[in-house]
């Protein structure tokens, strides 16, 4: 097997505009290390024409190894299958879009040197985007830290370098529903934060609306936390609750001939929230069974048409 120092692994999805100029200075900071390296491209089902220049790219640079995806799985699934081919005693996972610089790589590896096995890119400030992405974004963060039962690290994304022994622990960990930072903020070993200022996105569109973020957010907790299944249990108990304070006090209110809770309002309301608090708990524990059911289907995370052998 070649020994590679560095990998770097980055999906890819529709994204054509950028390619050139994110390899190009990806070389210019791997080359200054004077170290070997490899650069994995995962194409996740583009139809920009990213893959074909992924095919082209890997062909005139020895560096670039392709994994080209039979159809689009995703961005948990495309860096996921980025680790499973690479090499490198220290792997950074970051995406093309060149808001994460690739020159911060420098510093992720300095703090590697030093002993460090994982070491994540702290966000300290962000260009380029509109005050409800970062607001979402921050809330996002900010949520996941207090429910998860993993220290996931503030305003960090993806954007992090894996030292081998992390890699080939999370390799290992094969769930459909996948949350890599909290992962590998899961796995432990010694871990350090590097700040960094995140720039506009280079060109294109994003790959991660809201409606993605909020999926990614749903993995996060239903994979880190019991949260939403105590919080349906929180409503069982409070409603119950309630129920219990009404009976006498509706009791005592008809003996001494009130006719505060006459007519069927009060019913109509009881049983209003009664049903809005159980199908709340059925939708939760709904998601969790429903991802039970994913894992035990044992289908394969990624479905891939091309790949370097891992040589």
């Amino acid at each position: 097997m070649t020994k590679i120092t560095y990998s770097i692994v980055a999906p890819i999805y529709n994204e054509i505009e950028i390619i050139d100029e994110f390899c190009k200075r990806i070389n210019a900071v791997m080359d200054a290390t004077g170290e070997t390296w490899e650069l994995v491209l995962v194409s996740d089902g583009s139809t920009d024409g990213s893959t074909e220049r992924i095919r082209e790219l890997a062909a005139a640079d020895e560096h670039i190894r392709p994994v080209i995806f039979a159809r689009n799985f995703g961005h948990q699934i495309a860096v996921t299958a980025g680790l499973d081919y690479t090499r490198g005693e220290a792997v950074t996972i970051i995406d093309a879009d060149l808001q994460d610089p690739p020159e911060v790589i420098l510093d992720l590896i300095e703090k590697w040197k030093e002993g460090y096995q994982v070491v994540y890119a702290v966000r300290s400030e962000r260009e380029g985007e509109s005050w409800f992405k970062k607001f979402t974004a921050s809330l996002f963060y900010r949520i996941i830290y207090k429910i998860t039962d993993v220290e996931i690290p503030l305003d960090t994304g993806d954007f992090r370098l894996l030292d081998r022994k992390v890699v080939d622990v999370m390799n290992s960990m094969r769930e459909k529903h996948r949350f890599l930072r909290g992962m590998s903020s899961w796995i432990g070993y010694k871990q350090i934060g590097v700040e960094y200022k995140r720039a506009a996105r280079f060109a294109g569109e994003t790959k991660y609306p809201f409606k993605k973020m909020l999926q990614l957010a749903l993995n996060a907790v239903t994979s880190f936390s019991y949260f939403p299944l105590q919080v349906a249990s929180y409503f069982g108990f409070f409603s119950a609750g309630i129920a219990i304070i009404a009976i006498p006090v509706v009791a005592i209110l008809r003996i001494t001939g009130s006719h505060f809770f006459e007519g069927q309002t009060t019913t109509l309301i009881a049983v209003l929230f009664l049903g809005g608090v159980q199908l709340i708990s059925l939708g939760i524990l709904g998601e969790y069974i429903g991802r039970l059911y994913d894992e035990a289907k044992g289908r394969p995370l990624y479905i891939v048409s091309e790949a370097p052998e891992n040589g």
